[in-house]
């Protein structure tokens, strides 16, 4: 028997640690914890995140350990070196039923640039000798030492509502792996509410059998600290200008998907930033009062293909909600404030979605990803009746919550509709925390419906000071807006082009267009080397490329075309 301290607030994986070099041949990913000799037990992976107050340890509470070894038989070992257990329960270890797998190493995935540079920065917060220093200006003391990345008082001196995702990381791996420990384990964990069907806990599956094992324990909710992007930057105005005209033609809503980088965002400690170089705008039927797409979306591919050789990826959505105000000065109607909504519980939903679909890859995390970069802006009214962009992500949880099919939406947006359980799903005890009359924080049961407050993360956005866009033009018609008398052809293409110009800039700048490139494309007549030489020439602006390309048969062909069909 040991004994081990353990503070009531920290995390319960600090126990484990400390506990875990007295089992040297046991595999710590095999852990599991009981408050009694014959069970349940319960996997160190379920216990992640929590305090021993919160799992309802008290002080001197007797804990039983199982575990499995590193070597030999499994069920052998087991029965060594366990604390006597019920023979249900060692039955399911020596079959390998465990929540999380050993890991000797962070998880090898490809990760993106951005994540890649700021893994290897410490983020630390300098700060300037202080009133309260006692040493020379070589010296540092607890006044002036730097700051960790995540510090609370630095966010809210500085108003910064989320922690950066790196932030978050470096706090929650010095917590999990301190260095001192002879296994790695990782920080991230994907949230999971769904019921496990395969349980090997002696009982049919659900809906017939359900254990403490195989079901989600009780979530409580509460707003996301961190977020995955701090702040969405638009590459120049006319990329938004060009996105809402459409509604100022039309009357109807319309949406479009970003394509752009992540790059690092000095604003925050260890920030990421979404730029945003064009939006592509997929076939749609627009209405006054919404619009509807379908998914996956024609054309999604090529489009994410010529994208990705540009060196872009797809980073977020974009829609419009506007309403003219009928002033005749161009203002428009706020829809959308903390009085209403920000996002409606189906558009929530939506970003979920799309936020699973294009998830974050990380070598941090148990299963190689954890949530998502992919953003969502809005173009709506704000409270002056000016057209404003507002940009959001979805928590984590609530991309768990909509894997899980929990979530549904309903007719008053700013609340989520939480569905019944069935014969597919199993919905668990979901709690959230407010604040009463009397300011005190209380927890309420969500369901049947609770805020989509509690699901969001909201980030900033603007523009550059020195706009220094990767495609220069943004002037050639935009696709699928037959409906506002907009279409592209050859005639829009001898335009673009001023294919009589003899200046050779005048190709860089004419090419260097994303709407172009995508219609060019989709006529088949560039072989794939000329149109990578196309592409080169759009992002890079070398006039030596230009030169080459006025060479290439299939620019000469297409040329040729346009002249006879215009």
């Amino acid at each position: 028997m040991f004994r081990v301290s353990a503070n009531s607030s920290a995390d319960f994986l600090n126990v484990i640690e400390e506990l875990s070099p007295k089992f040297p041949d046991a595999d710590v990913s095999s852990l599991s914890i009981s408050d009694k000799p014959a069970g349940p037990f319960r996997s160190i992976g379920t216990l992640a995140g929590s305090t021993p107050q919160e799992l309802g340890f008290k002080n001197g509470e007797m804990l039983f350990i199982s575990y499995e070894s590193k070597i030999t038989d499994q069920s052998q070992e087991q029965q060594q070196n366990s604390i006597p257990i019920e023979p249900s329960q060692q039955q399911q270890q020596s079959q390998g039923f465990v929540s999380i797998p050993k890991i000797e190493d962070p998880k090898k995935v490809e990760e993106l640039p951005v994540d890649k540079l700021l893994e290897k920065e410490d983020g630390l917060i300098p700060r300037k000798r202080g009133t309260f220093c006692r040493h020379n200006d070589k010296g540092m003391c607890e006044y002036c030492s730097p700051l960790p990345p995540y510090d609370k008082g630095y966010r809210e001196e500085n108003q910064i509502k989320h922690a950066s995702f790196h932030s978050h990381l470096k706090e929650v791996n010095e917590a999990v792996n301190k260095g001192t420990g002879s296994s790695y384990i990782a920080p991230l964990t994907e949230s999971n509410f769904t019921i496990n069907k395969q349980c090997i806990g002696g009982h049919e599956p659900w809906p017939k059998g359900i254990c403490s094992k195989c079901q989600p324990s009780a979530i409580t909710l509460q707003q996301q600290e961190f977020r995955m992007v701090d702040h969405v930057e638009f590459a120049n105005f006319e990329i938004v200008n060009s996105f809402i005209e459409s509604w100022r033609r039309t009357g109807t809503q319309r949406i479009g998907f970003l394509y752009g980088t992540y790059q690092k965002y000095d604003k925050v400690p260890l920030g990421i930033k979404a730029v945003v170089e064009a939006i592509y705008e997929p076939t749609q039927h627009d209405e006054n009062d919404g619009l509807t797409l379908g998914l996956p979306w024609e054309d999604e591919e090529r489009i994410d293909n010529l994208a990705k050789s540009a060196g872009l990826y797809k980073i977020g959505v974009i829609f419009s909600d506007l309403i003219d105000a009928g002033n005749g000065d161009g203002s428009v109607i706020c829809k959308r404030h903390k009085d209403s909504y920000f996002l409606s519980s189906l558009e929530v939903i939506f970003a979920a979605k799309l936020q699973s679909k294009y998830p974050n890859y990380t070598q941090f995390s148990q299963s190689g990803k954890f949530s998502s970069k992919f953003v969502t802006c809005v173009v709506s009214g704000n409270l002056q009746g000016e057209i404003d962009i507002a940009s959001y992500q979805v928590s984590e949880g609530a991309e768990g919550l909509v894997k899980a099919d929990i979530l549904t939406g309903s007719t008053h947006p700013s609340f989520a509709y939480i569905n019944e359980t069935n014969d597919d799903r199993y919905v668990p005890d979901i709690f959230y925390t407010k604040m009463n009359e009397y300011k005190l924080q209380v927890k309420s049961n969500a369901k049947p419906a609770f805020p989509v407050d509690y699901l969001l993360v909201t980030l900033s956005h603007g523009f550059p000071q020195e706009p220094n866009p990767v495609f220069k033009s943004n002037k050639f018609p935009i696709e699928n807006r037959q409906a506002a008398g907009i279409s592209q052809d050859f005639l829009e293409i001898k335009k673009q082009l001023k294919i009589d110009s003899f200046d050779t800039n005048d190709v860089i700048n004419s090419i260097s267009d994303f709407h172009l490139l995508a219609y060019l494309f989709s006529l088949d007549i560039l072989s794939p080397s000329e149109q990578k030489l196309v592409v080169k020439i759009a992002v890079e602006h070398r006039l030596e490329d230009a030169y080459r390309l006025l060479e290439q048969p299939g620019w000469q062909t297409l040329l040729t075309i346009i002249r006879e069909s215009t």
